[in-house]
């Protein structure tokens, strides 16, 4: 354990390690993904997404290990009993700071298929990361504009479609995709410029849900709710990486998706209004499970 060291220098030694070990593991992900682009073929696509999958969750666990040499972090989580390794799941989450990423790459290793993002499809020419993301297997989509739409009308459902594509990968894999629903972390100055009705939360956004279900609707089975709380304040990275110890609860509920959330057009207002009220019923619950989980921790 490295806890005896001065917070500033545990810091300085966490961020050159998630550096380094990046960089370390990026090198043969960018190698197999060369050989993956050469050679488009089913089989030696299998053969190259399991030596991806093999280094991203290595990846995973250095970074979990050297935290775990760095600090102590006391986790407190329930709800992991229904997880499945072979199962398809939309994993949404309220949001905080970015060690929300952290916490939730921690408990879900190997509990789930690896954690991916939606990404916009501009970001695959990003150096370097656009190859390891496109590698990877992170979904990439194009959203039109609705005032581009209008100019354009033989564009529309054209973006879901493409979208649809990048996707069919996962139909005979089972994935996870990440969405954080609130769109931007949580502080009490978003809360109030935004009108938040909840206490801990920031009001949720159907959009982004609408999309993935419309795109994976027909192979997705369940839904992840996680609730992330932390007694002591929600720290920044740094803060993270410089404290002794940090303590994080984390409340996960498996749910089925309902077909009545699920539409061909993401942009369908019906579906829109029911994907809203399920969310903030969503929401309000998960208001009172910080509630819950705070008053345990005497913090109100």
């Amino acid at each position: 354990m490295l806890t005896f060291l001065p917070g500033p220098i545990r810091g300085a030694l966490g961020v050159l390690f998630l550096i380094f070990n990046t960089l370390f593991w990026g090198i043969p992900v960018y190698i197999t993904a060369l050989f993956k682009l050469a050679l488009p073929f089913k089989a030696t696509r299998r053969f190259f997404d399991f030596i991806l999958n093999w280094l991203s969750y290595t990846w995973m666990y250095c970074n979990n290990m050297f935290i775990g040499l760095l600090k102590e972090v006391e986790y407190d989580v329930q709800g992991l009993e229904e997880l499945e390794l072979d199962e398809w799941y939309l994993v949404i989450a309220n949001h905080q700071t970015w060690v929300d990423i952290i916490t939730v790459q921690k408990i879900f290793h190997k509990r789930i298929p690896f954690l991916k993002y939606f990404l916009k499809k501009e970001l695959i020419w990003i150096p370097i990361l656009g190859l390891a993301w496109w590698a990877l297997d992170y979904p990439f989509m194009k959203r039109y504009s609705r005032e581009y739409l209008e100019k354009n009308p033989h564009m529309k459902g054209k973006d879901i479609e493409s979208t649809r594509k990048a996707c069919e990968k996962f139909k005979d894999r089972p994935a996870s995709l990440m969405n954080f629903v609130e769109g931007t972390r949580f502080t009490p100055e978003k809360k109030a410029s935004r009108r938040s009705p909840y206490r801990h939360l920031l009001e949720p956004r159907s959009g982004g849900i609408a999309f993935v279900l419309s795109a994976m609707g027909g192979y997705m089975r369940k839904i992840i709710d996680v609730t992330i709380v932390y007694p002591d304040g929600a720290p920044d990275t740094w803060e993270f990486l410089t404290g002794k110890k940090t303590r994080i609860a984390v409340r996960i509920e498996v749910l089925p998706i309902d077909t009545a959330l699920v539409s061909d057009d993401p942009d369908d207002g019906e579906v829109r209004d029911r994907i809203n009220r399920w969310l903030n019923s969503l929401w309000h619950r998960k208001d009172g499970i910080i509630d819950k989980v705070l008053q345990e921790y005497r913090v109100l």
